[in-house]
This record gives structure tokens, sequence and C-alpha cells, in this order.
């Protein structure tokens, strides 16, 4: 009887979308990997539809169109949140086919969007599933399968506790007097940012109110998260934000507008009140994040490549290399490495197109232009000093000035301030030029004028500039490699947090163009290695399921490169475990700086990360054995004596 009366009480929840399964732990938006709103998993789409993964009723559909709610006949109540950050594409790109209030079975179509617009405008494509009334749930089992196929595959099996009513319905507010719920939180929420005189900007998106704050450090975090209808809190891109949950969100946005008559304000607003706090050198580094996360999938992948060349050509793990053993491989490794240096050989290309469109030009000029600085007519900047040198360096004659006709291939600076002229040429011509021959005169001039500068002043300087960059570096780990691994290895998870890193992409690019190598980028891999080492060691020790839970997916996470899971769901918030990664890093940081292990690329950090190692192999290997080694026993250590 127990069984059959399990089984009438069990429901399966459908997947909404068909692509790859995600731990919701490696979700990089805390609203979900915290689970702040409920648990579930994530899926990473290969396509734009969205279906009903149950059968039951439209609870929410959302005006910026990115994400739906759902319940069940049963009362389970299911939030699909399409992409990360996708609230800011203000529904471009969203198509809605139903909407509150509907009934809908599995399979039905909700949504369908735009999958490659999302991966340009948005953060993420990938899409949490979330259910957020688990506690009316016995047991919540998730599929065991690596991808899923929308209406089809089952995606979570759940067991209600019974015939209970769900415990989290919105209940009326009984301390408001104006009939409107949540006025009493409205106000606590307002008191507990600082109040009205804090608050520059304030919306509200399908699950978190956005706050942009004037001071984020006068907030009283402790009174926000002993509030009942607030799930969690946290700061990011500029914007302080309170979870709440769909649907209550709604009402208490209202609510805290008519009780402290704060303006309400667009999703823009908050965005750019939150951005207007940012320093110069934190806008220079969110400007450089935006320009090359979007091309590091192009950088990474040539990266293994290389690696798999490199293993190929050299003798890594035989006396000889294996093109010499086996003469045959010899073609396929002469076709891995054409494949794989397209990218590096075209970077101010896959730079200009990123650059441009962040600087609001067209992108497909802004590809154009990093062609232009690699053509080639143009003799490469490595060959160039030596023509000097001989006195047979091409160079243009213009009108008696001479112009060198040098290239810029793997160069950083040229083409993203080149592309930064170009931006701003096109945008101001467009404002003064008519429909009618914009198409003329527009693209042709701003090239033309970007070109010429590029060359005669752009070009030279920045190259300057470059390698006044390259050779400081260069001598710095040279003078005292000791000191600036340890220092280096320390400094890398921290300069994560605050997003600095970015920059260091940039110089690693930087170095490779210029050197032919990095010494910077296998210490990045030691350093995601060393937090995946410290938050496995957090999953032996913890005896919380929960706590275990997220330690192991963040960890094997971590280990393949991503390190953000591990470092913001566990190490930081225990402290212990950071720091003892830190250590880690910093003495394999250290000893692989005065072993001379360099990167010919940049591949994927943790594990993989020996692919792109071109020399000091076995000392690499030895700093890998380091950071899994010394932040795994420190963090267990003190783990065993914090954890009860």
């Amino acid at each position: 009887m127990a069984n059959q009366e399990a089984e009438q009480n069990q429901e399966i929840i459908y997947a909404p979308l068909t692509g790859k399964i995600t731990p919701l732990e490696n979700v990089s938006d805390p609203t979900f990997s915290g689970k702040m709103m409920g648990d579930g998993l994530a899926i990473e789409p290969t396509d734009g539809k969205v279906v009903s993964p149950i059968d039951g009723e439209v609870t929410l559909t959302f005006p910026t169109k990115h994400a739906v709610g759902l319940q069940s006949d049963s009362g389970i109540e299911v939030l699909i949140h399409i992409g990360l950050e996708t609230v800011n594409m203000d529904g471009e790109g969203f198509e809605v086919h139903v909407k509150q209030g509907d009934r809908v079975s599995v399979g039905d179509p909700l949504v369908t969007f735009d999958l490659q617009l999302i991966k340009e405008k948005a953060s993420s494509h990938i899409t949490p599933i979330i259910i957020t009334n688990g506690d009316i749930l016995s047991t919540f089992e998730k599929t065991s399968d690596d991808t899923v196929i929308a209406g089809e595959s089952t995606l979570l099996l759940l067991t209600l506790k019974g015939e209970a009513e769900p415990e989290n319905q919105p209940k009326k507010n009984k301390g408001s007097t104006n009939g409107l719920e949540y006025s009493e939180e409205a106000e606590q929420i307002v008191a507990a940012v600082g109040g009205l005189e804090n608050i520059d900007a304030a919306t509200h998106c399908v699950t978190r109110l956005r706050f942009a704050l004037v001071d984020e450090d006068i907030v009283d975090k402790g009174a926000l998260e002993n509030l009942k209808v607030v799930k969690g809190t946290f700061s990011a891109n500029g914007q302080y934000q309170v979870v709440i949950g769909q649907g209550t969100v709604d009402k208490v946005y209202k609510a805290m507008v008519h009780e402290t008559g704060i303006e309400e304000a667009s999703k823009d607003d908050v965005k750019a009140a939150g951005g207007k706090k940012q320093n110069p050198l934190q806008r220079a580094i969110k400007t450089l994040a935006d320009i090359f996360i979007p091309i590091l999938p192009a950088i990474v992948t040539a990266g293994l490549l290389l690696g798999l060349n490199n293993i190929l050509v050299n003798p890594i793990f035989t006396d000889a290399p294996l093109i010499e053993m086996y003469p045959s491989w010899a073609g396929v490794a002469d076709m891995i490495n054409v494949i794989a240096s397209t990218a590096f050989t075209f970077l101010p290309a896959l730079i200009g197109w990123s650059a441009v469109k962040r600087f609001g030009g067209n992108p497909l000029l802004g590809i154009v232009l990093g062609l232009i600085l690699v053509h080639p007519a143009l003799m490469p900047a490595s060959d160039y000093a030596l023509a000097v040198t001989e006195g047979n360096a091409p160079t243009w004659n213009l009108f008696g000035f001479d112009v060198n006709m040098m290239g810029y291939q793997g160069q950083v600076l040229p083409v993203l301030v080149a592309a930064w002229v170009l931006a701003k040429i096109e945008i101001w011509l467009k404002k003064r030029v008519i429909d009618s021959l914009q198409l003329l005169v527009v693209a042709p001039i701003a090239l033309l004028v970007t070109g010429f500068l590029a060359f005669i002043l752009i070009g030279p300087v920045t190259f300057t500039i470059g390698s006044w960059i390259t050779d400081g570096l260069v001598s710095i780990f040279e003078a005292a490699p000791l000191i600036g691994g340890l220092i280096y290895g320390s400094l890398y998870a921290p300069l994560v947090i605050t997003g600095m890193h970015h920059t260091f992409l940039a110089v690693d690019l930087q170095l490779i163009g210029s050197t032919g190598t990095t010494f910077l980028w296998p210490i990045v891999a030691l350093s995601n290695i060393a937090q995946g080492s410290a938050v496995f060691a957090m999953f032996l020790a913890a005896k919380d399921e929960k706590l275990k839970g997220l330690a192991g997916t963040s960890g094997i996470s971590a280990w393949l490169g991503v390190t953000e899971p591990a470092m913001f769901g566990v190490n930081l918030q225990y402290r212990y475990p950071f720091f003892a990664a830190l250590i880690g890093t910093a003495i394999a940081g250290a000893f692989i700086t005065v072993a001379n292990v360099q990167a010919s690329s940049i591949g994927v950090g943790g594990i993989p990360a020996f692919l792109s190692i071109d020399s000091g192999m076995v000392s690499f290997f030895l700093g890998m054995l380091i950071v899994i080694i010394v932040p795994f026993i420190i963090t267990f250590i003190i783990a065993k004596r914090k954890i009860k």
C-alpha cells in the first residue's frame, strides 16, 4: 500500500529544452548555484524551443519574456529561466506563446528564442529549471543522463509529501493598511539597504529586486536575510540583488514603490546607475572582459588543438617525436597545426569583431580591420625588426613620409585602439550622413581613415607600448622568478573575485604574440586545480549532504578549468579552503617559474592544461602535484576541526 501511495504521489518533470545537462551548482549566477530559489537542474540548450515540462497551468509570464512559471495539477511549481542576465535583453529575440492562466500539457510550446543572440548578448545561455516549492516534496531525484530531449526525456522525478496544501502559498500581509501585500516587508527591505537616500535606482526581474546603491557597505545583510520573504542576497555588476522569488517579487516591488515613494526604474536605469559607481579601472576591466569573453571559445579551442599538436611533434612522452617514430602521422600533425594556429594568426580579426561590437560599431567592419592589420602583403612584426637592422624593411612613401609595412599578427593593443577609433568614426558619420548614402559613405570612410591612422600612428605607438609591457614582465620574472611566481600565484584567485583577471588574458596573448610563449598562464591553470583540491577536501570532511553535493560537483568543474562554483559556492564561504588554495598556488607558481615552464597557447585551465605546455612539462606536472596535495591537506586538517 505504501508503495502504491508513493507512486500515486510521484510526478515526472520532463525536460523543457533539448540540450546538455549541467548541475545547478555550476551555474555562474549565485541565485541559482546557491539554490536560493530552490533545487533543480540546468540545461545548455542546442536550439531555441521551450516546451511545457508538465500538465498544468501557466502562473507567470514576464514582460521581458525570458522566464516562465508553471504549476502542475498536483501543486508543484516550476520556474524556467532562459539564459542568465537575459532580463537585460528586454525581450529581444524571445517570443512567448502562452499567457498567464493558460492550461498546458507536456510538450506544448511555451517560448521560442534566438539562441545565437542570447549567446552574444547575455552572460550565458545556460537555462536553470527550478522547483520553487520544494518543501512540499519528500523525494527529489535528478536524471543521470548527460543530454535530454525537450518534452520526451525525464528531467526530475518528484514525490509529494501527501495531500497537504503547499506551505509557501502567498498570504495577505496583515500589517498592510492599504490592501497591498508585503508592505511591511518592503519598508524593511528599503531600511536594510540603507534607506531611500542610499538608493540610486531600483527595479526587479523575475526572481529578485535589483538595486543600484550609493554605498553597499552600509547594507544590513543580516536584517535582509532574516526576513522570511528574502531567500538570499549578493552583489554583482554594480547591482545589489535581493532574491525574493517568482510572483512574490512583483508584489514586493509594487509595495516598495507605493509605501516608500521610490521611483520605478527600468533595467537600463539600474544598470547605468550601477555602472556609474565603478571607478575608471573597474570600467576598463569590464570593457576588456566584454571584449575577450566572447572570443574565448575560439582561443581555448585553438590552445587545446595546439596542445595535441605539441604531443605529436615534440618528444614529451618518448625519446623522439611521434611523427618521427610514425612518419604517416606527419600530415595529420601539420593539418592540426593549421587548424589550431588560425585563431592566433588572425587574432586581430577576432578582437576587431568583438571590440568594435562592444564600442557600438558594426562588428563586420571590425573583422575587416583586424584582417587589414595581418594582410599577407605586410611583413610580420617578428621579422620586421630583423629587416630594419639589415636595411631592407619595406615601407610606404606617403608624400615623403615613410610608413612601415608591418603586420600585427598576434598583437592585442593595436587592434583594440584601432577598433575604438573605427567605432567612434562610424557612429559620428551615421549621425550626419543621410540614410540613402550611408552604405556608400560611412563604411568606406571609417575604414579608410582608421586604416591610415592604424599604420601611421596607432600601430607603431601601441606596438611600442606592448613591447614595453612584454619586456618589463619578462625582465621582472627573469630577475626574480621565485618572487614573481610566488606573488602571481597568490594573487590570481583574488583577481578573479574582482574581475581583474581578464586584464591578464590580454597580457598572455600579448606575450604569445611577442615571444611565442607565456609564463603566466601555467600559473593560472595551477590556481584552478588548487581551488578544486581545496573544495574536494571539503567534500570529504563535510557531513552536510548539501555541502557534499556542492563541493563534489564544483570540484570537478574547477579541475576542468571553471573555478567560480568552487570559489564562490564553498571556498570563500568558509575562507580557509580559499587561503589553502592560495598557499598551494603560490608555492607551485614559484616552483614552475624558477623551472621556466612556458605555455605556447591559452588552453583549458585545470587538469587538461598540460596539453598547452611548450617547455618544462615534467616541472609542470610536479607543480600540479603541489597544488593537488598542499591545499587538500591544509583544508582537510582545518575542516576536520571546524566542521562538527
